[in-house]
């Protein structure tokens, strides 16, 4: 049974909601998160829906902190059967505003950060025949207008997610990634970039969506039982996507107008 989970960003929003919904199937859960008071709570939260565990600080931006997590892991758990790769980071802007420092900060946290948890937990998945769970998204698949550097760390988490289904199932290691579109949740915590006017939008699509965290969190758990691959929890989203497959103009069309509507939406703000 594997029931041994680790959880990057679990102090809130998606991360929080995983970590119930393997928590009431009574999993030990590892949850890391920068937000040391809302680890606290989501185990807490975890406790009281039927699961237990620990919590541990960890950066995924830094490496060592992660190969301590997965140490922690081995020690207190006797290994770890599910790593969840989910912390994350929102940002946009158009590409001519975003500085450098913008595409650093959003790289190291959006791609590295999963590639470093997928490098520090694969010799305990190794030993276990577990599986990684990359949190991507649909801007990966979509690549929305302004919101360059987040399209492109997030289509990267999507081509490493690949790269290791391939590699790693001689080994028994399964490999998920999830590309959920916009959801309630508190993403915009985090938000980065150089217009406030962009955030308000992107809070607008947050807001507007009928979806929880918790919607998501289920959904990810029932496909990724299923053994399915690529999860795309929203129906618009696997709409879209089968659309872009068949004929990407229609998407790119799209996206064009999209952006057309935001510059003049900034420019009258």
């Amino acid at each position: 049974m594997q029931n041994r989970i680790m959880i990057t960003g679990a102090g809130s929003g998606l991360g929080r909601e995983l970590a119930l919904r393997w928590a009431r199937e009574g999993s030990q859960l590892a949850l890391a998160d920068v937000n040391e008071a809302g680890l606290a709570e989501t185990l807490r939260l975890v406790r009281e829906a039927g699961g237990d565990g620990f919590t541990q600080r960890c950066d995924v931006r830094d490496y060592s902190q992660l190969t301590a997590l997965a140490q922690a892991c081995e020690e207190r758990l006797g290994g770890i059967d599910v790593a969840i790769n989910n912390a994350g980071v929102a940002s946009g802007g158009f590409f001519n505003e975003l500085s450098l420092e913008d595409w650093d900060w959003q790289i190291a946290i959006n791609l590295m950060g999963v590639v470093k948890g997928c490098k520090a937990f694969l010799p305990l998945l190794q030993k276990s025949h577990g599986k990684i769970i990359n949190i991507a998204s649909m801007a990966a698949l979509m690549q929305g207008p302004a919101m360059s550097n987040y399209n492109v760390a997030k289509a990267g988490v999507v081509a490493l997610s690949e790269s290791l289904l391939i590699e790693l199932k001689p080994e028994n290691v399964a490999v998920h990634v999830v590309c959920p579109s916009f959801f309630q949740t508190n993403l915009l915590d985090s938000f980065r970039g150089p217009t406030p006017e962009m955030k308000q939008q992107v809070g607008k699509l947050l807001e507007g969506s009928p979806i929880s965290a918790a919607d998501i969190a289920g959904y990810i758990y029932d496909e990724v039982a299923k053994g399915e691959f690529m999860i795309l929890p929203h129906e618009q989203g696997r709409v879209a996507w089968a659309i872009k497959r068949q004929n990407p103009q229609i998407i790119y069309d799209e996206m064009t107008v999209m952006c057309e509507k935001m510059r003049a939406k900034l420019g009258a703000s």
